[in-house]
């Protein structure tokens, strides 16, 4: 899609979005697969599934509910994205993209992102939470390909720290008081929707991936273009091909979800806390 449609298009959605509520979030968080359960925790202010926004790409992969939610955890204000839309389900890049675009429009400052990883660190198991320290996207297209929507960003913007440093700090002093255990690494997103296979994960080693999945970097890579502090967590689900001796499968991805769920929440909860304090001083 040309960048005057996809443009075009983010300033319909978000006409939409506004003409239905007029919530201004502080801090956006896309909740990857399983991890839904935290939007229990927001006091919520207004709902709206992805469907009811015309041409709104739309979740099609078991464990993502698919709508914003909008509303504050303690006095932060929040918009939460209760599931993603992939690459692989056939959307474009502006699309799987149009959503960090939208909520940074909607008025979020920093961003907050997850998922469900496969884990390569030697080190790792199933159920280990990782922040994202840094990402490899060679392997799928950059969302800013194409003319520059200046609007949103210079043309050639800095990626030296994606992953905002002190964002970084205020997760490993949350981990610590909360006795969180919290594995940190790179995150390398591949296109899916296969797995992949034992000689990828062997190459992705040799490269200094830690944890590996089919989202995140790009919805990264558009924040960062759109001046977004950023953060990242992996819930690492399962070890991947070659380390695993298990056929993997994406019902153990949502079933290492659920029983992590408890830390994880406390930890994105009282991580967004701290980014509400900081955005005051």
């Amino acid at each position: 899609m040309a960048n005057a449609e996809w443009m075009e298009k983010l300033e319909k959605t978000y006409a939409q979005v506004r003409s239905m509520t007029d919530f201004v979030p502080l801090v956006a968080l896309v909740l990857g697969s399983g991890l839904g359960g935290f939007a229990s925790q927001l006091k919520v202010e207004r709902e709206i599934p992805y469907s009811e926004i015309e041409g709104f790409p739309v979740s099609t992969v078991a464990g993502h509910d698919g709508k914003f939610i909008f509303g504050t955890l303690g006095q932060v204000p929040v918009v939460c994205m209760k599931g993603r839309v992939h690459y692989y389900e056939g959307y474009s890049m502006s699309d799987v993209c149009l959503p960090v675009r939208l909520m940074k429009m909607l008025g979020a400052k920093f961003l907050f992102l997850t998922n469900a990883a496969g884990g390569l660190n030697d080190s790792f198991h199933a159920g280990d939470l990782m922040m994202i320290r840094d990402h490899i996207s060679l392997f799928v297209p950059n969302p800013l390909l194409g003319p520059n929507a200046e609007e949103l960003g210079t043309r050639f913007p800095d990626m030296s720290h994606v992953y905002d440093l002190e964002l970084q700090e205020i997760l490993r002093e949350v981990a610590k008081k909360e006795n969180i255990s919290l594995r940190e690494g790179i995150y390398t997103m591949l296109t899916g929707p296969s797995y992949e296979t034992p000689a990828e994960i062997r190459f992705l080693k040799t490269l200094g991936t830690d944890a590996v999945g089919m989202s995140t970097v790009v919805e990264a890579i558009a924040a960062n273009h759109a001046e977004m502090r950023i953060c990242g967590i992996s819930c690492i689900s399962n070890m991947a091909a070659g380390i695993s001796k298990a056929p993997l499968n994406h019902k153990e991805v949502q079933e290492t979800a659920d029983q992590v769920a408890q830390k994880f929440t406390k930890l994105v909860s009282e991580t967004i806390l701290r980014i509400g304090e900081l955005a005051q001083c």
